[in-house]
């Protein structure tokens, strides 16, 4: 099943996860995402800016009780990596490729929960190759699009779980509450115990009140 430039990788237990090694690849900022997320049953799941569907996947092996998982990537060669991934593991999934923008219609008001690790680089990768760029960089997507869409294709009281750099968190939490998206839970991850978060994790409901849970801070050493 795999074609030039790809390898297999683990990510639980015995599944496996087709990965290139010139296009863009996982971090453990998307494992960490997957666990924060929290599901319930029945649960109608999307995972945004999905790449090669890591966070989504992970979410289902933890979460088998969910529903369904859409996962919505721009770029061709990663979202047909999905399916192949979804096919070797006997995942039941549905693997968009279309830009979060441009997702139909039919998906208005749909999702239960929506997963993402968006780009959240402004600036730098002018060197890079464009379809590694792209998904760490606002290049095709901003964060702003970015809580448009989820806004439009969550159901109300649906979730939406999104992770950035810490020092992004004043602009992330503005932009979801004037879209409706009120913040319920914050995390902030460090690389060691004292040092400066680099990450932020929030949880925002659609049509929530007003009240934020922050966790302690994750050490992701």
């Amino acid at each position: 099943m795999l074609k030039e430039g790809e390898v297999l990788e683990e990510f639980f237990g015995d599944k496996k996860i087709i990965q290139n090694v010139n296009l863009y690849r996982f971090t453990s900022d998307s494992i960490l995402l997957s666990k924060f997320a929290r599901a319930k049953y029945a649960d109608n799941v999307a995972d945004f800016c999905s790449g090669s569907g890591v966070v989504g996947f992970h979410f289902l092996c933890l979460n088998p009780q969910i529903k369904s998982l859409t996962l919505f990537e721009m770029q061709d060669s990663l979202a047909e990596m999905s399916r192949r991934t979804a096919e070797m593991n006997g995942f039941d999934c549905k693997v968009e490729c279309v830009k979060l923008q441009d997702i139909p219609r039919e998906y208005d008001d749909k999702f239960s929960l929506i997963l993402c690790n968006p780009p959240y680089e402004k600036s730098g990768f002018e060197n890079d190759v464009y379809e590694r760029a792209i998904c760490r960089k606002e290049i095709t997507l901003t964060l702003s699009e970015i809580i448009e869409s989820a806004f439009r294709k969550l159901k109300f009281g649906g979730s939406l779980c999104i992770l950035n750099r810490a020092d992004r968190s004043a602009e992330l939490i503005y932009k979801l509450k004037s879209r409706g998206l009120e913040p319920k839970r914050i995390q902030f991850v460090t690389g060691v115990s004292g040092a400066k978060p680099y990450l932020v994790m929030i949880e925002a409901v659609k049509g929530g009140k007003e009240g934020v849970e922050v966790l302690p801070e994750l050490i992701n050493g």
